[in-house]
């Protein structure tokens, strides 16, 4: 009998399983595939939302503004990458300059103090490189860029390492209420439950229909992305957005935490919620619409595309609230700023608890330090390009990125049992680089298998239970997109 299962292991709830096991909790964090991480919250913009992009009055627009805040002394403890970078929001003529008041506006309304309406020369001396074209932008400096994947492997493997137990490859198939527990009959067990927090991502509707609950739709949406070297990466200091639409925040153009420079993503409506195929028509748009804001990137240094799918609520905000079922909590529709409001969401969940009856007595052995796998790769590790296969310190594996043969068993022993490459891949960043693992692969599955004591042949790149509709366009023909 647990006390709280939470069912989804994305970056919601990874961050609600932390935060419970700040207190005397048995606490059961589920997921479906084969890792943390896997969905919406390894292929997203990670951007950590300044407040002024939800709207005033709205779940999103308190709680982005909460987590925002946060951010510093999580990365503090938890070693998972985040800098504060500024945003501009940038517009070409006097109706885009009229939205950007209105953000401006929003944003005060919300309690923001960092944005101000900049123009011309100003936004040239932040951003030289910017279209000559642009005369009026919002200046949002609270703004960052993190990676959000690693942001959701250090939630887990803290809220392991305090008491949480871990269950991955573990599909929900009903749940039935039986007096003042849950019953989730699961592709592995039976899982009893006093509560249960369902943070299923683009599947949390699904999920709440198994206890009649069917006040709400996810409608998934696809945004698709492309990721350049590092070497564009240069070419911006902050993160570029175009006024937001109807849609959403539109084409961004950003560096990631490791430096490399990312454009996206779109925003289309499909009907399968794993399709996260990429196609060259759309890829296409992307690179236009992008180039109106940093016209001289290189297509050329292109490595690779990926898209996403959002979860977005039918009712227009997030869902985070105990339902008809006593026990029963929605934590749904969480899209952008999702990522940033994580943290604030886990702590508005853990209230709605204690409001519903559950005791939260203070867990006072709670370790919130989580020490880092690997050190930035923006910063010299005095490994060079050396390869010494007698020194695990010095023996890189993965060339692109310097990583180390040490830094990938570190990977492998941490609490979340991990065994494809790609798992490797987003806690080291192995295969990640210019040849996109052509050098490394091998030599990561070499690694995982005799770690773990497999066949290297057993070792797969995404993990035996991905769900995922993966048909990426050939990276040559986005390279050859003018």
């Amino acid at each position: 009998m647990y006390d709280v299962t939470i069912i989804g292991a994305g970056v919601v709830g990874s961050a609600i399983a932390r935060e419970l096991s700040k207190y005397n909790l048995k606490t059961c964090l589920i997921e479906k595939e084969d890792d943390v991480t896997t969905g919406a919250s390894k292929a997203n913009s990670g951007i950590v939302h300044g407040g002024y992009s939800a709207k005033y009055g709205t779940l999103k627009g308190e709680l982005c503004a909460k987590g925002n805040a946060m951010y510093k002394e999580l990365e503090e403890q938890l070693h998972f990458g985040y800098k504060k970078t500024g945003a501009l929001i940038i517009g070409f003529n006097e109706e885009d300059e009229k939205r950007i008041k209105a953000l401006y506006d929003n944003g005060i309304k919300i309690g923001c103090d960092d944005l101000e309406i900049i123009y011309n020369d100003k936004i040239r001396e932040i951003e030289p490189h910017i279209n000559e074209k642009v005369y009026v932008a919002l200046y949002a400096k609270s703004v960052g860029v993190t990676s959000p994947y690693e942001f959701t492997i250090a939630l887990a493997e803290n809220a392991i390492k305090n008491g949480v137990e871990l269950k991955l490859e573990t599909l929900v198939k009903s749940i039935e209420k039986k007096e003042d527990k849950f019953i989730i009959k699961t592709n592995k067990e039976d899982i009893e439950s006093r509560y249960i927090i369902n943070a299923a991502g683009v599947y949390s509707d699904k999920v709440a229909n198994m206890v009649g609950i069917y006040d709400f739709e996810i409608l998934p949406r696809r945004g698709q992305y492309i990721l350049l070297g590092k070497d564009q990466g240069k070419l911006i200091n902050t993160v570029i957005f175009q006024v937001p639409t109807e849609k959403g925040k539109g084409i961004l153009v950003t560096t990631t935490y490791h430096g490399n420079l990312m454009i996206g993503p779109n925003a289309e409506e499909v009907d399968d919620k794993m399709d996260v195929a990429t196609d060259i028509e759309t890829l296409n748009k992307v690179l236009d619409t992008a180039r109106m804001s940093i016209p001289d990137f290189d297509v050329k240094k292109a490595l690779t595309t990926f898209s996403g799918i959002r979860a977005i609520s039918s009712t227009g905000d997030f869902i985070i609230e105990e339902s008809k079922v006593k026990g029963f909590i929605n934590v749904a529709g969480i899209d952008s700023p999702g990522l940033t409001s994580s943290p604030a969401i886990a702590k508005k969940v853990s209230d709605i608890l204690k409001e519903s009856g559950l005791v939260l007595n203070e867990n006072k052995s709670f370790d919130a330090y989580r020490k880092p796998i690997f050190k930035s790769k923006d910063i010299d590790n005095d490994l060079g390009l050396k390869i010494d296969d007698k020194n695990p310190n010095k023996n890189i594996i993965c060339r692109c990125e310097t990583v180390t043969e040490s830094e990938i068993v570190d990977a492998l022993h941490r609490g979340i049992p991990i065994k494809s490459t790609d798992a490797i891949k987003r806690r080291t960043r192995a295969g990640m680089g210019t040849c996109q693992g052509n050098f490394c692969k091998g030599r990561v599955k070499a690694i995982i298998a005799r770690e773990l004591d497999l066949p290297v042949e057993n070792i797969t790149v995404r993990g035996d239970t991905s769900t995922d509709r993966l048909q990426r366009v050939n990276i040559n023909l986005v390279r050859k997109l003018k």
